[in-house]
């Protein structure tokens, strides 16, 4: 298991959800949207929730009694794929805690970036192949400073994993919720992706045969 880069504590949401050691978890993705999140021993820690509006895409995250710690929202039509993260089940600005955005309109590989609340300045980088489950958060702008990192594979073979199953193994002192936050919206953006470019092809099929 990797060891920390990092020399202070990272604890954006709290930092009850900070250990001083390192430690893996696991990620299953469940259909439309949802995730859950266990430890080693299958124990639930946190689950990830989908609870789009008409006008948003949201993500809501619970820990394991149920109660809700982080809800994760993005407008529909926004450019660079913006996503706002509010304490508890608030929408209200006064309690954002961070939020993210795509530095390219474009992208052909796992990139964005992490504000916290009333920042200008990048805090955190999420970059990597979201395909291959092989993305790195790290601060600023040193990919050496890694605060958490992605495995699409269990190295120890202790967990049988599979094709929605994926592990992150969060580094000592870093607030693992905020690295589930940051993995639930790269998710969600590329299932809008996704669902987006489905929609186009659709589109463009009933032109194709409308004119045929």
């Amino acid at each position: 298991m990797a060891q920390s880069t990092t020399s202070n504590p990272i604890s954006v949401i709290g930092s009850e959800f900070t250990a001083p050691y390192p430690f893996d978890i696991i990620v299953e993705r469940k259909s439309g949207g949802n995730m859950v999140i266990t430890d080693m021993n299958n124990n639930t820690l946190l689950k990830v929730k989908a609870c789009n509006t008409t006008f948003h895409y949201e993500r809501a995250i619970f820990n394991a009694d149920g109660r809700i710690i982080l809800r994760l929202r993005d407008k529909i039509i926004s450019q660079h794929n913006r996503w706002k993260a509010y304490r508890g089940d608030s929408r209200s600005n006064k309690n954002m805690i961070f939020t993210t955005k795509q530095p390219n309109m474009i992208q052909f590989k796992t990139s964005l970036h992490v504000f916290l609340a009333n920042k200008d300045v990048c805090d955190f980088k999420v970059k990597g192949s979201w395909s291959k489950r092989k993305c790195k958060i790290y601060t600023g702008d040193s990919a050496s400073s890694t605060i958490a990192q992605m495995y699409k594979k269990d190295k120890s073979k202790k967990v049988k994993m599979d094709k929605k199953k994926f592990m992150v193994t969060i580094y000592p002192n870093v607030d693992y919720v905020f690295v589930v936050a940051l993995i639930a919206i790269v998710d969600a953006m590329k299932t809008v992706d996704k669902d987006y470019a489905e929609k186009m092809v659709e589109a463009n099929a009933q032109v194709i045969g409308a004119t045929a």
